[in-house]
């Protein structure tokens, strides 16, 4: 028998309201959020702030950007921004995260939204107590194929969950590595790609219990290879890999008593899925025609925070920033046990 899987729910990006965008870090994942924006949203895109006065006005001009701003300061405090965008290094997201909701803008903020739990709840409170909106970037969450796995977990159509696989491993990492092997800069592999089936896990079956962990450390001092179990309520287990050794296959499931769901690569960009019996009989299968391939799906994040915006919403509903915070309670409990200094000692940014 086939099963009728459902449609995303989410409407075409184009048809968000537009809100004004300010772009804080004019790097690589900025470039691509951009370009996405551009080409498959009406939101604008009206400035960008470096440090750097050359590398905003270079980044405002690849990019067709009116504003280029040479300093932080002068983006959030730019009227004409209504949101900004922090794609800085993890080190720096609490800090420029709090200029910009100190000067009253909504925030998007590159995943993991901190390199602490304690972080991202100091994002979260001062959100709240300015009345802003604050959204961590995890754009898998805003995904189609993640709004139709989200439907077919609540129509029950697996049945008791019982196990979460999901694997991020990129790389190999070459040379010093840069921000990638650099404490300062919350470097490692659960940082970086770990975050993304962490919060795969935490979708599918909530916070765990339990938290187990086998992993390395490289010479700089940061995880590079990392095995977890997260033991949850009722026996469910998530299985999880991330490192920066050697890249893994990029897929997830999730499999209950009646069936699995099977995502393909890359499960954390645009993809496709399929509903699966225990005993490997394919029921239904969903396949992404958008052709919005890689980070071009960055555009439905930017969509619907647009969408929760003009709903007079202050955080997302698929991903409630207490949710953020657990997700990197989960990734502090894993990186101390592999090595790091207890997280009550760590300051946002650096072990």
């Amino acid at each position: 028998m086939t099963a009728s899987l459902p449609g995303p729910r989410f409407p075409d990006p184009r048809q968000a309201p537009v809100l004004r965008w300010g772009v804080l870090g004019p790097g690589e994942i900025a470039g691509d959020f951009v370009a996405a924006l551009n080409a498959h949203t009406d939101q604008q895109v009206v400035a960008v702030g470096s440090r750097s006065a050359e590398r905003a006005a270079a980044f405002a001009s690849r990019h067709g950007i009116e504003r280029a701003h040479g300093g932080y300061e002068e983006l959030v405090a730019d009227p004409e921004v209504d949101v900004v965008y922090v794609a800085a290094p993890h080190s720096e997201h609490v800090r420029l995260a709090l200029l910009a909701i100190a000067a009253g803008k909504h925030v998007l903020v590159e995943k993991p939204i901190a390199v602490t739990a304690a972080g991202a709840q100091r994002i979260a409170d001062a959100a709240a107590a300015a009345d802003v909106f604050a959204m961590e970037a995890m754009w898998t969450r805003y995904l189609p194929h993640m709004d139709v796995t989200r439907q077919l977990l609540e129509r029950g159509d697996l049945g008791e969950l019982g196990l979460v696989l999901a694997d991020f491993c990129g790389g190999p990492v070459r040379g010093d590595g840069g921000r990638l092997l650099d404490p300062a800069l919350g470097g490692g592999g659960l940082l970086d790609l770990g975050v993304y089936p962490v919060s795969f896990a935490s979708f599918a079956l909530g916070p765990p219990e339990r938290v187990t962990v086998s992993g390395t450390l490289g010479p700089t001092g940061v995880d590079v290879q990392a095995g977890l179990v997260l033991d949850h309520p009722g026996g469910a287990q998530a299985v999880l890999t991330a490192g920066l050794l050697g890249a893994s296959p990029w897929t997830a499931s999730i499999s209950g008593a009646d069936a699995r769901i099977e995502i393909a690569a890359p499960f954390w960009g645009p993809s496709d899925l399929r509903l699966v019996r225990g005993g490997g009989e394919v029921i239904g299968e969903w396949r992404d025609q958008s052709e919005r391939v890689g980070r071009q799906g960055l555009c439905y994040e930017a969509a619907a925070l647009a969408r929760y915006v003009a709903e007079g919403r202050r955080e997302s509903p698929l991903q409630p920033n207490a949710e953020a915070v657990a997700v990197l309670r989960t990734l502090d409990e894993a990186r101390h046990a592999l090595g790091y200094p207890d997280p009550g000692a760590w300051r946002d940014g650096a072990a």
